[in-house]
């Protein structure tokens, strides 16, 4: 080997060290960092010694496409999970302790208790005021939903805007990695940044991406929809700053097409927005129905037949205040449950002998505090059954009470369903994530080991480029 071979040797030696440790520097500093894969230096032999061929980025697509569809599934869920929790303390209260279940059960007992000893003027207030709570319940639990659909709309707006940003800040880096490619430049942090941009996306919507020539990317959503390609798609959604019973939300609109909403407690929907959407729309609308479904039940229940025209009822103690609602029928209306109303006419005497007819005529003035039979029958009537439609707009027979309970079961069903769902889901989350990141993320100790390993190389390359200066001193010294 000639001193000259030898010396771009050891030069190859010491560059190819310094641009090892440059990188394995990198990787230290980016640890901690999720969003970074590791580098690595591959080398190749080509005369005279050894060189840097490239640098590789750390990557398994399918782990990564996999890791991707778990985040949409969790943050959907977990959405799902927040959403019935938050609907079920703002409704029912902490225990179920203000639910319309709850409340209708003490004002039974009120009730039976007046009809126990229909004189005592204090037991029949008691009773009232047990129906004001209800009605308290049922207009708050209106009203409580309501805000909540409205948070919810509110929080998909700024999803969607977020979900639009993101789509501009991909393209940008897109386009950087497919100029670096047809120029033969390196791109790696680019990648690490689409790939971030990826998984935040996903946690909005579920996608899945197609790689094409130049490592241009495209996106589109699990029902197929093209979020990016080339461009972004537009995404569109009108916030609706007020809600009613009766107000429709907007939908997500992806290129002009709707965004599925989730389907079921275990969703199976990906990603916050569509989770969002089943929030606001199934689950606050069919707790909303039921609600409706329990007001009009109480004015039913509770209306009054005149004596001298059977057939012909009048509201009794629980009234609405829309004229447009038939109190003599079972009108359905939307938001019925926060139109409810106590009988501005009624009064423990009232309650007890008919607010509109009185239903004991001609008794004995002695024998008229001791009636008890409007009371025995409106207390019959909340444990008679009755045509009630459920939150899947199915129809049930059952008794008042037994609805009112089954509204809590459901709510209750559901998020017992969510939970699962959220550990499951949390799970392949957590392995999925582990899978990627033994792959891509960085080991501080094998960098440290392979940090001694370079430090060696560049102490031997060193002394082999001053073994080759000695010899070239003492072949100048001859020669001289």
């Amino acid at each position: 080997m000639s001193l000259s071979t030898a010396l771009n040797i050891a030069q190859n030696s010491l560059l190819n060290s310094q641009r090892q440790t440059t990188v394995v520097s990198k990787n230290i500093a980016n640890a901690y960092n999720e969003n970074y894969s590791r580098r690595t230096s591959i080398v190749s032999s080509l005369a005279p010694g050894n060189r840097i061929a490239e640098v590789r980025r750390a990557t398994d697509e399918a782990l990564f496409r996999q890791n991707l569809n778990a985040l949409s599934g969790w943050t959907a869920q977990s959405t799902i999970v927040n959403g019935l929790d938050r609907l079920n303390l703002a409704v029912n209260g902490v225990d179920n302790a203000t639910s319309p279940a709850t409340l209708l059960g003490k004002m039974q007992e009120a009730i039976q208790l007046y009809s126990s000893t229909p004189s005592n003027r204090t037991l029949g207030e008691n009773a009232i005021e047990a129906a004001r709570s209800l009605v308290r319940s049922l207009n708050d639990g209106t009203s409580q939903i309501q805000k909540f659909r409205a948070e919810m709309d509110s929080q998909i707006a700024l999803g969607v805007a977020e979900l639009n940003t993101l789509l501009a800040q991909f393209q940008k880096v897109n386009d950087e990695i497919k100029l670096a490619t047809t120029s033969g430049r390196e791109a790696l942090d680019a990648y690490d940044q689409r790939d971030e941009l990826l998984s935040r996306i996903a946690e909005l919507v579920p996608i899945s991406t197609i790689t094409r020539a130049n490592n241009d990317m495209m996106i589109v959503t699990a029902d197929g929809m093209t979020l990016f390609e080339s461009t972004p798609r537009s995404i569109q959604f009108t916030a609706t700053p007020i809600f009613a019973s009766d107000t429709v939300g907007s939908q997500i609109l992806v290129d002009g097409v709707p965004l599925s909403p989730g389907n079921g407690a275990n969703t199976n929907a990906g990603g916050t927005l569509a989770a969002m959407l089943q929030l606001r729309d199934d689950y606050a609308g069919g707790l909303q129905a039921q609600l409706d479904e329990v007001a009009r039940g109480l004015i039913l229940a509770f209306s009054e037949e005149d004596p001298n025209t059977p057939g012909s009822f009048s509201a009794g103690l629980f009234v609405s205040v829309d004229p447009s609602v038939d109190l003599t029928t079972a009108d359905r209306k939307t938001g019925l449950a926060g139109k409810i109303a106590i009988n501005p006419d009624v009064d423990p005497i009232k309650l007890r002998d008919g607010i509109n007819y009185d239903i004991n005529p001609g008794l004995p003035a002695e024998r008229h505090a001791n009636f008890t039979g409007l009371l025995n029958k409106f207390s019959t009537a909340m444990d008679a059954h009755q045509t009630f439609v459920g939150a899947d707009g199915s129809s049930y027979e059952m008794s008042l009470m037994n609805y009112s309970t089954g509204a809590i079961s459901w709510l209750e069903d559901a998020r017992k369903n969510a939970d699962y769902g959220a550990e499951t889901k949390s799970a392949l989350l957590v392995r999925t994530a582990e899978a990627l990141s033994n792959v891509t993320n960085v080991n501080v100790d094998e960098e440290m080991a392979l940090m001694l390993e370079l430090e060696q190389s560049y102490a031997a390359s060193a002394k082999l480029l001053q073994m080759i200066d000695e010899m070239l001193e003492t072949l100048l010294s001859v020669v001289r």
